[in-house]
Formats: C-alpha cells, sequence, structure tokens
C-alpha cells in the first residue's frame, strides 16, 4: 500500500465516522473551524472587538458567552498571551495573542491554530468530543468540508 492510498483510506474513514457523528457534534467541529479561520482573518487585518469578529453571530447567546469566556482562557494556556486581571483582559488576551500568532510562521502557527481549534470544537460540543477525536475530525472537515466551500 502506497502512502498516498493510506492517507486517502484514512480520510475516508474519517468521513465516515464524521458522517456518523450527531448534528450537535458536526456544529461544534464547523463553529470551531469557523472561529479559528476569522481568527486568522483577524491576525492578517486586526480588529476592534476580537471576539465579536470571530464567533459566528448565529450561534445561541449561551454559547456565544461561553466562547467568549473559554476563548482567552485557551490562548493563555497555549501561551499566546499572559492572563490580564481588568475589564478588558479578554481584549488584551485576543491582542496578545494575534501579535504573538503573527510572529510564528509555518507549521508552528498551523500547529497552534489546529489546537485552538480542536479546543473550542470541546467547549462547542459540551465536553461530547475528545481531544484524539477532534484532532483528526477537525482537520479532516477543514481539508475536505471548509475549505470547499470558503
Amino acid at each position: 500500500m502506497t502512502i498516498s492510498s493510506f492517507i486517502k483510506k484514512l480520510w475516508n474513514n474519517i468521513k465516515a465516522m464524521f458522517t456518523k457523528f450527531p448534528g450537535d457534534l458536526q456544529n461544534a467541529v464547523n463553529t470551531a473551524v469557523t472561529i479559528t479561520e476569522n481568527l486568522k482573518k483577524v491576525i492578517e487585518s486586526p480588529a476592534i472587538d476580537i471576539l465579536t469578529a470571530i464567533i459566528p453571530g448565529n450561534l445561541d447567546d449561551n454559547l456565544k458567552i461561553a466562547l467568549r469566556a473559554a476563548i482567552p482562557k485557551i490562548l493563555v494556556n497555549l501561551k499566546l498571551s499572559q492572563k490580564f486581571e481588568d475589564d478588558e483582559s479578554s481584549d488584551k488576551v485576543l491582542l496578545n495573542a494575534v501579535t504573538a500568532l503573527n510572529k510564528i510562521d509555518g507549521q508552528l502557527k498551523s500547529a497552534y491554530l489546529h489546537n485552538i481549534s480542536v479546543l473550542v470544537a470541546q467547549i462547542t460540543a459540551d465536553g461530547k468530543l475528545t481531544w484524539g477525536d477532534g484532532v483528526f475530525i477537525v482537520e479532516w472537515y477543514y481539508q475536505k468540508k471548509f475549505k470547499k466551500n470558503n
């Protein structure tokens, strides 16, 4: 078996697994990839309210609140920013993270963005998505669904 046929078989297996996921998990992966792609856009041209710019507007309000609280924590835990203790801490964390991501090139930047997607997918899926499943599903979704539609 060649490497390319192995990878094709792997992608097909991930696709089969993804289509069997409940709709809420499929939506969680889509939301996570969308947020990460929006973060990439902000990195390229920073916005005033980064959280508003990266969280899709069609999400449930409770989920938006949860993501507004969780995303800065994810960025701090990934060491892309330090933690702040004031009222504008989320904005400062995001601005620091955008600055840090702008300084990272190539595969390392992709690795950070992929980790952000998986962690956001786990939050969006309300704990129903494991890290291991998320790693493969988010990558497959990004490569095979998201990039084709955008």
